[in-house]
């Protein structure tokens, strides 16, 4: 399980034991989201400093740092193949990436 939080930061944790296994940085603020992909060892994080990140599990270092919204993001989530990810944010925008190559495939404005 991983959780993101106010002090920038991302806490996996061991579900059975409620322990914390690891803590990643490398946000400038809070960690709204976090969505781990259904094949592989990545997680994606979002963060109030307007960036999306695709962490290694292993190395427990960002691989990538989407840099697109203009302001917060609030939301990620993989697709189910793990080869899409989107996010969604403040600037009212859905944007999708190919995650393996970093590419915005689409970009939506919302209408709300």
């Amino acid at each position: 399980m991983a959780s993101g939080s106010s002090d920038n930061t991302i806490r996996l944790w061991d579900v059975g034991t409620g322990k914390a296994l690891a803590t990643l940085k490398g946000h400038a603020n809070t960690v709204n989201s976090v969505a781990f992909a259904p094949k592989g060892k990545a997680l994606a994080s979002g963060s109030l400093d307007g960036t999306v990140k695709i962490w290694d599990l292993d190395a427990r270092q960002p691989l990538v740092t989407l840099q697109g919204h203009a302001g917060e993001v609030y939301s990620v989530a993989f697709a189910p193949d793990s080869r899409m990810l989107a996010s969604g944010g403040k600037d009212k925008t859905v944007r999708l990436y190919f995650a393996a190559t970093e590419e915005e495939v689409v970009r939506q404005r919302g209408g709300y």
